[in-house]
């Protein structure tokens, strides 16, 4: 696919299906003292890791099987950064398809099933845009971290979003403060606070500049 480098020494391009396991592996890293998904698989359980992998994993399949765009931002050739963003259009309602579901409901349980099911619905109902991009899913490598890669990686996602006519611009479901304050620095806002399960959460949200004709 068309790389989307910004500048010499990194560049950010869409992953391919060879790197999915790349990105999974960035995205477990990323995720597994994150709040909502320690309350989810309760992370005190022997096996709170297994079912974690196993979900970022059924994730990424599903974003890769729609075609919703998961960008990866390389240092030479190494992947330091990956995130995962719905299209206005997609396909991916928080129902999903039954066989994701199934899937999830045989390696994560029902309850966290249900409780990823009741977080993206709460989102979805709670925006009032017509059509908007969500970013699910945002890692940077911990060695790679506090080098400008996470604004690096907003700013190709936010060509992404100019470059999509339908459009309003960017939602994000924010878990821990740093990372509130981390989109606030970006032009993000906050929208609303939404309860999911025992974690409340800030969803937040960027509108798209309106380019003069």
């Amino acid at each position: 696919m068309e790389d989307l480098t910004l500048d010499t020494e990194l560049s950010a391009a869409y992953l391919s299906g060879d790197e999915i396991k790349l990105a999974c592996s960035l995205l477990y890293q990323a995720y597994h003292d994150d709040p909502f998904f320690m309350s989810c698989f309760n992370a005190t359980a022997a096996d709170y890791e297994q079912k974690l992998r196993a979900a970022i994993r059924e994730e990424l399949m599903i974003f890769w099987e729609q075609q919703q765009p998961i960008i990866g931002v390389y240092q030479a050739d190494t992947l330091v950064a990956v995130a995962c963003i719905t299209l206005p259009d997609n396909k991916l309602e928080p129902q999903r398809f039954w066989h994701w579901r199934l899937k999830m409901m045989l390696t994560a349980g029902y309850v966290s099933t249900k409780q990823m099911i009741e977080k993206e619905q709460k989102v979805k109902d709670v925006l009032q845009y017509n059509a908007y991009h969500l970013l699910s899913f945002i890692a940077v490598h911990p060695n790679h971290q506090h080098h400008g890669i996470g604004h690096y990686i907003l700013a190709a996602i936010d060509s992404l979003v100019a470059e999509n006519s339908q459009s309003s611009g960017l939602a994000v479901l924010v878990t821990l403060d740093k990372y509130t304050r981390f989109f606030e620095s970006f032009a993000f806002n906050l929208v609303d606070k939404i309860q999911v399960g025992k974690i409340e959460a800030n969803l937040m949200f960027k509108a798209k500049k309106e380019t003069s004709s």
